[in-house]
């Protein structure tokens, strides 16, 4: 699933040669989308995204709004047992927020895990994933900042650029990748990322 920011829509790409996109989802409530960017999937709900046909209608009907109080929500990830879900929101406030899951795929107990509204250096909450121990890894003011589940500062990789998204690689999942203003980076750390596709 990609994040069209350009197009207002969420899509699913499908021929990578020809970059053909299925729009999974264009409208919410017969509004477009303002600018989506990044998309998780619980595990629970990850067989019925797929059902999703090529050429079938988009799927507007099937969403629901669960945040409505973020001015800029950015990167989002799922704690590794998907008990709880993060998201950041960019600006003008620069928070990292935490939202326990239930069952029914709601979100509860929103609490602001950190404010770096007051940090100066380039570069905001954007893009983040998650490592097996449940550390945060978000591109941030100054660079990369890793974070306890709690939301305890732990380290910054400081970059010398503005960070926008980062990823994890390799065979052990312990390299990361870094996409920033006009460059990419990677990074080789000791605590694997967590796995994309989790089983029960």
């Amino acid at each position: 699933m990609v994040g069209r920011s350009n197009r207002h829509s969420l899509g699913e790409m499908r021929l990578w040669a020809t970059k053909a996109v299925l729009v999974a989802t264009r409208l919410f409530e017969g509004a477009k989308y303002a600018r989506p960017h990044n998309i998780v999937f619980h595990r629970d709900r990850l067989p019925n995204a797929l059902k999703h046909k090529p050429g079938a209608p988009p799927a507007n009907s099937d969403l629901q709004l669960l945040v409505t109080d973020l001015t800029r929500p950015n990167g989002i990830a799922f704690s590794p047992d998907e008990k709880y879900l993060y998201v950041d929101n960019s600006e003008p406030k620069k928070l990292w927020v935490r939202y326990r899951v239930q069952p029914d795929g709601s979100l509860t107990e929103a609490k602001v895990i950190y404010d770096a509204t007051s940090d100066p250096r380039p570069g905001a909450p954007d893009g983040m994933k998650i490592d097996e121990q449940g550390n945060i890894y978000s591109a941030g003011p100054g660079g990369v900042w890793i974070f306890s589940p709690e939301g305890k500062p732990l380290a910054t990789i400081l970059m010398p650029e503005k960070v926008s998204n980062v990823a994890w690689a390799g065979t052990d999942r312990k390299t990361l990748y870094i996409t920033a203003s006009s460059s990419v980076y990677r990074v080789h750390l000791k605590i694997a990322g967590a796995a994309m596709i989790r089983h029960r």
